[in-house]
Parts: structure tokens; C-alpha cells; sequence
């Protein structure tokens, strides 16, 4: 089966989870790398990544593939996700850089990159996808 109809043929919530993770890595890996921190454009950049974060970690309350109908143990990541999020965000406005700079990093290594891992694990879609 081609990549479009393995998407089509998921649930509505890995969809949805796929719309805000995509541009949330391509997004995050800008901002991380070659952005302008402190900038304007860094920073509404910022605020649309942590909102396409937030979105992603509440997506993911509904794909309950891994562990049926429960959550499992990937579902860890929602809480880190969301307090990352608050604290980034917390910080900056309080003018705590350095936290800021933690949390943000954090939140795109744990909430993307350790968390992304997993979907690439046998049996699920990005793994499907990658390796048939």
C-alpha cells in the first residue's frame, strides 16, 4: 500500500497528530538551528511552534494503537511535552533565557526527536511507511 492510502486508512487523531507534527520538527529544527533568537520573527515563530506542540502532545491522547484502549507508556511524553511548553514560556516572559533556551531544547528533544523514535518502531505507520 503507497504512503497517501496507509494515512488515509488511519484515525482521525493520527492524522490530526500528523497536521501539527510535521510542521512542528520543521518548525523547531529552524528555530533550534538558524533562527535569530530574541528577533521578532523568532519570536511568533516561537509562540506558532508551541502552540503546534501543545496540539501534538493533546493529539496523542487519542491514538491508543500501542495499547488498546489505554494509554501506554509513550503517553509520558504529553505531560513533559505540556510542562516544557508552560515553562519555555514562563521563562521567557520573566526574562530567564537561560531557562527558556532548556526547556525549549528539551521540549524538542523529548517531545520530537525521543518521542519521534518511537513511531518508528515495527508495526507502527512510520515504520510501515519507511520500511513496508
Amino acid at each position: 500500500m503507497g504512503f497517501w492510502p496507509q494515512i488515509a486508512a488511519e484515525s482521525l487523531a493520527v492524522k490530526l497528530h500528523l497536521l501539527t507534527v510535521i510542521p512542528a520538527f520543521a518548525l523547531g529544527t529552524w528555530l533550534i538551528l538558524l533562527s535569530q533568537k530574541g528577533s521578532p520573527r523568532h519570536r511568533v515563530l516561537g509562540a506558532v511552534y508551541l502552540v503546534l506542540m501543545c496540539a501534538t502532545a493533546v493529539t496523542t491522547l487519542g491514538i491508543r494503537s500501542i495499547n488498546p484502549p489505554g494509554l501506554s507508556v509513550i503517553h509520558l511524553f504529553v505531560p513533559l511535552t505540556l510542562g516544557s511548553a508552560f515553562t519555555a514560556l514562563y521563562a521567557v516572559r520573566r526574562g530567564n533565557i537561560g531557562l527558556h533556551r532548556r526547556a525549549m531544547h528539551g521540549l524538542y528533544i523529548g517531545g520530537l526527536l525521543i518521542a519521534g523514535a518511537f513511531t518508528f518502531t515495527p508495526g507502527r505507520l512510520m515504520y510501515r511507511l519507511l520500511f513496508g
